[in-house]
């Protein structure tokens, strides 16, 4: 049977397995599926932690649910909250369909009832009401009931782990089987338990589709270790059921937690492990099995002889990124993803709620340094933008496909000259689109770059402020310090676009004071109004970054040196310090939850702690000073200079002083929300009306500041003069860009 089926043509099943996200596809197949399209290859997509979502969370999924759950606990051996929620199973699976359809945009009339707090069932997570009492004042009412649909989804949620299955999470199924797993054993042990109830919905759901496709590969996409257990479990059945199927892994996962392994358990359920691009690997482990000889491979582990061994012979270069197609998200439930609401951090609501178009601008980090980041691996080390026009014909054809227009770019970090070029194409063919991205917090994002950016439909930005201290950002190697990194917050804040910092604890050498002054400066950035959203972490080494790879460089020690048979990246450490910076999280994440909110900006920073902790150093007044800024009467030559807005109303006139009289020009301006008028001379008017249009943003070629000087002084004297003059300064914040 085997040889049948290799001897027909190959089609691939490529699988995300529960559970990534609820609001957005994972695009790592969408990916793989667009290259496979440029080669003529038929492939089919899905993704089961959607699908495995959908079936329990639905009327017939409760009431099975409820059923099972009876017949595995007695009540009273229940906690009170899931009393309650099996007492309310009624109310419940009366009315999960209709909220399930409302968080998929479908039923937005629905949102009345349920802001009216008598429809839904309520159980513990309710109790979160009363601290978001705040929130709600400036809520919408699709906001607020999406928001009270979360906690009723999340109450479900809460009853399944303590009644169904403990491993259960809508983003991290079994997660602690998958995180900092050296020994395969414990994952290894689960897989010979009896499928759970959740792995049984979801083998129900792959079993019909195998019958449906009836793929001669099969590919799982990895990105996260809460996908590691249902990638396995699905891998095993397949084994089992449908033997003849090749089965592959790839993502995220497998390439910063397997590139050392070796136990050959693994191979009971796969076949092929592939690390980093996807793109030849894929190809050529194709082109093996429809030889039936394994002869050329790149970077794929395989089980020979009983042993496991890393292949990576093949001479064949990587795709190039233009190479690879545009991804392509057909086959997936486009119209079936729940929008669920974070009200608490402006970024993660962002994120969470719609869908979201997954894009790339460039592979790899342009700037690759930073020492606590896996530099060393080549998704990172190995850069290579994509040209703005590509990247804009990529956007225009998922438009069409996907029928959203949002973006999230998840680069590592977004190039500045390569977001000012996407958004000059954008501009240049009128797309109305929205996005956001991941960047570094460096000199080049302008106060003009901003507002060009904005100008294109950028909403958001992410960046690593990591810690706010100028020493440990050298230690770091992020190339950046506080006093640059407010004042770049204060360009995108001022043009309208959200800034979220990402923020780390705990670094290497990391002192108490430097946690406290952090926290300061975070303090200062959001009473200056210059941050919207952060999230603080704990500093976790790894195997592939600088610290990890030489920790005695940062003042650390690794616990062990022995590499374990499986998952390798997560490295347990000893701090020369000794300092114990998990009790500076509670304290750190309450903070940022009120500065987030524009609240308790004056509390002393002990109050956020129940120990004793240093008074900062940082000035009070240090962001503040920052900002501040002289008017910059100066622009390089070789500056490009971009006109965004529209053509003026013209009104000539002649004004007359002491006398004399001379001719004068009136040119109004119009935007979206307002106007601006200016008056010039006759022959200066002239000139900036030709100017505009030959430097709006419509004309492909550009203008550099040397050339309209040069072309102004053929005509006229003193440029300088007119160009920092007061109309002109007025055009420019309307508009008038120097970049």
């Amino acid at each position: 049977m085997s040889s049948k089926i290799i001897s027909l043509k190959t089609k691939l099943f490529l699988v995300t397995p529960p559970f990534t996200q609820l609001n957005t596809p994972y695009p790592a197949t969408a990916y793989i599926k667009g290259f496979l399209n440029t080669k003529n290859r038929s492939s089919v997509q899905a993704d089961l932690g959607i699908e495995v979502i959908l079936a329990l969370f639905s009327k017939k999924g409760l009431q099975d649910l409820f059923e099972f759950s009876s017949s595995k606990f007695p009540q009273e051996e229940l906690s009170e909250n899931a009393q309650r929620i099996f007492a309310l199973q009624d109310e419940y699976i009366k009315t999960i369909d209709s909220v399930i359809a409302f968080l998929q945009g479908k039923n937005p009339t629905l949102a009345l009832q349920i802001c009216q707090e008598d429809f839904l069932p309520e159980a513990s997570r309710f109790a979160q009401l009363e601290e978001l009492d705040w929130a709600f004042g400036t809520m919408g009412t699709q906001d607020k009931a999406k928001h009270l649909a979360t906690l009723y989804l999340e109450d479900i949620s809460d009853f399944i782990v303590e009644c169904v299955d403990p491993n259960f999470g809508f983003s991290r199924y079994a997660e602690r089987l998958g995180r900092s797993a050296n020994s395969f054993d414990e994952l290894y042990q689960a897989l010979q338990q009896e499928p759970t109830y959740i792995d049984a919905i979801l083998l129900s759901i792959l079993a019909a589709k195998i019958e449906t496709i009836q793929p001669t590969i099969f590919l799982i996409s990895v990105p996260f270790p809460g996908n590691l257990y249902a990638a396995f479990r699905s891998a095993q059945w397949l084994k089992k059921h449908h033997p003849e199927i090749k089965i592959l892994m790839g993502g995220g996962f497998a390439n910063t937690e397997l590139r050392s392994l070796s136990d050959e358990r693994v191979f009971e359920f796969f076949d092929f492990i592939s690390l980093d691009d996807g793109e030849l690997p894929l190809e050529l482990i194709i082109e093996n099995i429809e030889s039936g000889i394994n002869a050329e491979f790149k970077r794929t582990f395989l089980l020979e002889n009983g042993k496991v061994v890393y292949k990576n012979n093949s001479s064949r270069h990587d795709y190039k990124q233009a190479q690879v197609g545009t991804p392509d998200y057909s086959d997936l439930l486009l119209d079936k993803y729940i929008s669920v609401i974070e009200i608490v951090n402006p970024m993660h609501r962002m994120w969470s709620d719609g869908r979201w178009n997954k894009l790339t601008m460039a592979h790899g980090c342009y700037w690759g340094k930073c020492t606590f980041c896996d530099i060393s691996l080549d998704y990172i080390k190995i850069y290579e933008p994509i040209a703005a026009g590509i990247l804009c014909d990529r956007m225009e054809e998922m438009v069409a496909q996907t029928g959203q227009t949002g973006f999230h770019f998840v680069d590592e970090a977004a190039p500045p000259a390569l977001m000012r070029e996407l958004a000059l194409e954008i501009l240049r063919r009128k797309l109305a689109v929205t996005w956001w991205t991941n960047i570094r917090f460096e000199k080049s994002f302008t106060k003009e770059l901003c507002l060009l950016l904005k100008a294109s439909g950028c909403i958001a930005v992410s960046g690593g402020l990591e810690v706010a201290s100028d020493r440990l950002l050298q230690l770091i190697d992020k190339g950046v310090t506080v006093e640059q990194v407010a004042k770049v917050t204060r360009n995108f804040t001022e043009a309208g676009v959200m800034v979220h910092a990402y923020l780390m604890y705990g670094y290497p050498t990391q002192t108490i004071q430097e946690t406290i002054d952090s926290l300061e400066m975070v303090r200062q950035l959001f009473e200056a109004g210059v941050l919207q959203s952060g999230f603080w972490h704990q500093f976790a080494m790894t195997a592939h970054s600088p610290v990890g790879m030489y920790p005695e460089k940062f003042g650390v020690t690794k616990e062990t040196d022995l590499i374990g048979t499986f998952a390798n990246n997560d490295l347990n450490y000893i701090d020369s310090t000794g300092i114990d910076h998990e009790q500076f999280s509670f304290g750190l994440k309450k903070s940022l939850f009120n500065f987030m909110h524009g609240i308790c900006l004056d509390y002393d920073l002990q109050e956020w702690f129940d120990f004793k902790i240093p008074k900062t150093t940082i000035r009070p007044d240090f962001i503040f000073d920052a900002l501040e800024e002289e008017t910059n009467f100066s622009s390089k030559p070789n500056a490009k200079v971009l006109w965004l807005g529209g053509k003026p109303t013209i009104r000539s006139f002649t004004k007359t002083k002491k006398g004399n009289s001379w001719e004068m020009m009136e040119l109004t301006f119009h935007d979206k929300k307002e106007k601006v008028v200016i008056q010039a001379n006759q022959k200066e008017g002239e000139w900036l009306v030709k100017t505009l249009d030959i430097i709006s943003v419509s004309n492909s070629k550009t203008t550099q500041f040397q050339e309209l000087k040069a072309n102004f002084e053929s005509e006229m004297d003193d440029f300088e003069l007119f160009w920092y003059s007061k109309p002109m300064s007025l055009l420019k914040d309307f508009g008038l860009l120097v970049l």
